[in-house]
């Protein structure tokens, strides 16, 4: 098991209380007699970006109020995956209860209640909120119920129980990769089952991914999975919002590309670099891919370029 996760399972309601709150934000948790014998499991995977846990304890009312989210924010929203048993769910005016069939998307640092029976056994996928808000700003207004019987849903469940049961297989960019697609269809669930990328931040999201690539056009490793790692979104996403702007990720690195190599043509401060070096200091792989691309962006050569500055 690598050093990113863990198991642990804990004999007595006051350790359970100290682990819980650790993963998952300060509580008041209530259980019927913390004298009596306590029996609960912890299985997580964490990377910088993510957290997957399996949880199952014995019957507990957990109440996140305003004092614990002062006190101790996390700027995290959870997924909550049941996979036996069931929980009751209340958030604002929302409620409602969750078992096998039922997933819930909840905003952590929301007042939030929690009771469940000893037999619940669950996952929670645990992801900042401003991923998700990246994504779609309706999935992190929730709470949401999902259906998770049918549909895009039960992908979603299915594929959370499976990313659980395969953690140790994966390496930490893998189980990144692996919950980047996952978040992809919660907020595609959350927001009833579209196949189109979500629309509220759109333009702000095109305006990052745009500055993002004109910063760093000139690095010859930079593709699309660099830019949505980078800035915090996946990959599907990134080029979604893209293709809704008319453009694709490789294109608009290599115009970038073309825009810093005409500047450096047109500068005095590069008049002692052939226009090969200049290629490759803007990202091209060799001279003749840039001439060629070159050409077809602005009609002329760049040894053209070059003689009329």
């Amino acid at each position: 098991m690598s050093s990113w996760s863990q198991a642990l399972t804990v004999s007595s309601a006051s350790a359970w209380d100290e682990v819980f709150t650790g993963l998952h934000g300060a509580s008041c948790i209530t259980v019927p007699d913390r004298r009596a014998p306590w029996v609960g499991h912890l299985e997580w995977q964490r990377s910088k970006t993510y957290s997957l846990a399996l949880c199952s304890g014995g019957e507990e009312v957990v109440d996140r109020d305003a004092r614990h989210i002062r006190t101790d924010p996390r700027g995290t929203h959870e997924l909550l995956v049941p996979l036996s048993g069931s929980a009751w769910v209340e958030q604002g005016v929302a409620s409602g209860e969750i078992g096998p069939g039922v997933m819930a998307l909840c905003d952590i640092d929301r007042p939030l209640r929690f009771a469940h029976g000893p037999g619940l056994r669950s996952i929670s996928l645990i992801v900042s909120g401003r991923h998700l808000a990246a994504r779609s700003a309706l999935a992190a207004r929730g709470p949401h119920l999902l259906d998770g019987d049918r549909g895009l849903g039960r992908v979603v469940r299915q594929l959370t129980t499976t990313l659980h049961e395969e953690r140790e297989h994966l390496s930490e960019t893998t189980f990144d990769i692996a919950c980047d697609r996952l978040l992809d269809l919660v907020c595609l669930a959350a927001e009833g089952g579209t196949d189109s990328a979500p629309t509220g931040q759109r333009a702000t999201v095109e305006a990052a991914i745009r500055r993002y690539v004109r910063e760093h056009a000139c690095d010859r490793d930079l593709d699309v999975l660099g830019i949505a790692r980078a800035l915090g979104w996946s990959a599907r996403y990134v080029q979604q919002v893209l293709q809704a702007a008319g453009t694709t990720s490789r294109d608009l690195i290599r115009r970038e590309r073309l825009n810093v190599a005409r500047t450096c043509l047109a500068s005095e401060g590069w008049t002692t670099y052939s226009i090969a070096e200049i290629a490759h200091a803007s990202g091209f792989g060799s001279h003749a891919s840039f001439a060629t691309a070159f050409r077809a962006e602005f009609g002329i050569s760049p040894r053209e370029a070059r003689g009329g500055s």
